[in-house]
């Protein structure tokens, strides 16, 4: 029987870069280590069961450089193998702790096997690469893996043209070095759109992007389909609209699956539960933080809480995969009857919400597929690129400036919190464009060149200006902002003098180590006006004649 309609599940796994090789330990570098223990690779073993039992399985996931170029570090993967011996170390200090403990010694037990099974998948079924190891199940037709920005730049509040266009093209070749192959789609850092962010993506080769949903609705003129079919800009990208109902059914705490009371509880843990000294090992700065072990389950909103229990959450996570699929499964009935093709739902979510903030949700996740595979033939999984394959002919419209943020516009990146980073990311970039057009014979001239624009791109994060503005972290993000534009602004300085500080220079490649093979002509890639030109090639022979 022929389905009625898609669903597109979208995952969207990113982190900011964060390496510290000049510190013993990094408390911001453990973002990276529980997104691996807890949803990487729990993801990469479900894909790993739907290969092996054959599942029929098509997900849409984008990995950014900045996090591809985390798991590919060997100084971070040393780091992330001794996390992992404390944390066995801690468990096998639970497993002596709560022996007596009926409620809490099963717990125990599954928290070794957890972290003892991630350091034998880690090392030996995945060999230790990540980013390979999701390329395999997409060239095995599990996955379609799409690209992304360099450095999540958020492109709606750069205004530089030349700026957003090495975002993209950096991050498009990042895909090309990984993957073996072009990207077809790409994703949106924080989905951000703003006209002409679309030319720099045609530019590119990228067919498609996924915006928040009135990105879409807001179209000019009105979409015929809502965010049920893609639309074309004019120049031939595709956009495809978030459908608001499945994607607050997931990543919703208060009225979307993860807030049940079943399921485990995130915030209490036993970093915070426990005698000081006996988890201070085991901590990541001097303060009572999170080690990953936690015996509760959420419970409710207020009173004491009741020990987690996993068959219950593992049924609940079953029971809410059959309600999602049971509200698509209508969802899609309906909109068929008003559509002349297959209507698609597309759902994107942030990655690190499955498993690491809903520690079931892999869980739901496996559950899902089979379910879709099995137990209905309403839905079928797919991927944005391959609805386009089988519909190319769309409405063409042109977009809305949107994001997925609060409200739905800039506001989360730029309020009276972060407001000021943005004089200086566009001086950067000013500048960069200028340096840009210098044609340097010199290697060193042309290594501090592309140091220079490494930091501008590690300064375009949109991670910092988001943890700004939620209150969370601030003092680091503040921090890594400022650094990056001190550097940048020195390796200018030493540029248009002529004269480099090597050791400087091998400094900031050493600890910002992400695209070797940057070039900083990518700055030049988009067109520049006249006086910026001229002036660039002032900055050239002022450099020739040192």
């Amino acid at each position: 029987m022929k389905a009625k309609g898609f669903l597109a599940i979208v995952l969207h796994a990113h982190l900011p870069y964060v390496r510290h090789p000049e510190l013993e330990w990094s408390l911001e570098e453990l973002w990276l280590y529980e997104a691996i223990t807890e949803t990487y690779l729990p993801l990469l073993r479900i894909f790993d069961a739907f290969e092996r039992e054959q599942i029929p399985c098509r997900l849409t996931m984008s990995i950014t450089p900045t996090l591809g170029s985390m798991l590919q570090d060997q100084l971070l993967i040393e780091r992330y193998l001794r996390h992992l011996d404390k944390m066995i170390d801690l468990c096998e200090k639970e497993l002596e702790r709560t022996r007596w403990q009926p409620e809490f010694y099963p717990l125990a037990q599954m928290y070794y096997q957890f972290y003892t099974e991630a350091k034998t998948d880690f090392c030996k079924r995945f060999s230790g690469d990540l980013v390979q190891a999701f390329a395999a199940f997409q060239d095995k037709g599990l996955v379609e893996i799409i690209a992304s920005c360099a450095t999540h730049g958020f492109l709606p509040l750069m205004d530089h043209a030349q700026a957003v266009d090495a975002q993209i093209a950096v991050g498009a070749n990042w895909y090309r070095e990984q993957f073996n192959r072009d990207p077809v789609g790409f994703w949106l850092p924080e989905c951000g759109y703003a006209l002409g962010v679309e030319r720099s993506l045609q530019r590119h080769g990228i067919k498609y992007v996924i915006t928040d949903t009135h990105g879409v609705l807001h179209s000019v003129p009105r979409p015929r389909y809502a965010v049920y079919a893609p639309v074309l800009h004019q120049v031939g990208v595709a956009f495809f609209g978030r459908d608001v109902e499945s994607s607050k059914q997931v990543w919703s705490a208060s009225e979307g699956y993860p807030g049940d009371f079943v399921y485990r509880d995130f915030y209490r843990d036993i970093g915070y539960d426990l005698d000081y000294d006996y988890v201070r090992p085991y901590l990541y700065s001097d303060y009572r933080g999170h080690t990953g072990i936690k015996y509760y389950r959420i419970t409710g909103i207020e009173g004491e809480k009741l020990p987690y229990c996993p068959k219950v959450a593992r049924e609940k996570a079953a029971e809410h995969a059959g309600n999602f699929m049971f509200n698509r499964e209508k969802q899609v009935e309906y909109l068929a009857k008003h559509m002349d093709r297959e209507p698609i739902i597309v759902a994107p979510y942030d990655a690190e919400l499955f498993g690491h903030w809903w520690f079931e949700g892999p869980q739901w996740l496996d559950f899902l597929v089979r379910k879709i595979a099995f137990d209905q033939k309403t839905i079928k999984l797919i991927t944005p690129g391959e609805y386009l394959e089988r519909h190319r002919i769309n409405q063409v419209v042109q977009p809305s400036v949107s994001s997925w943020g609060n409200n739905g516009y800039n506001e989360v990146w730029l309020d009276d919190s972060n407001e000021w980073i943005y004089r200086h990311l566009s001086v950067m970039a000013k500048e960069m464009v200028q340096l840009a057009n210098i044609e340097a014979g010199d290697e060193i001239i042309k290594r501090a060149l592309s140091a220079a624009a490494r930091q501008v791109l590690l300064a375009q994060s949109s991670d910092w200006a988001f943890i700004m503005q939620t209150g969370t972290m601030v003092d680091y993000a503040v921090y890594r902002t400022n650094l990056h534009i001190q550097r940048f602004n020195l390796l200018k300085q030493q540029i248009m003098d002529g004269c480099i500080d090597l050791e400087f220079l091998e400094t900031v490649e050493s600890q910002d180590n992400l695209f070797p093979n940057l070039d900083y002509r990518v700055f030049r890639q988009a067109s520049v006006n006249d006086k910026g030109v001229n002036h660039a090639w002032q900055l050239t022979s002022i450099v020739s004649q040192k």
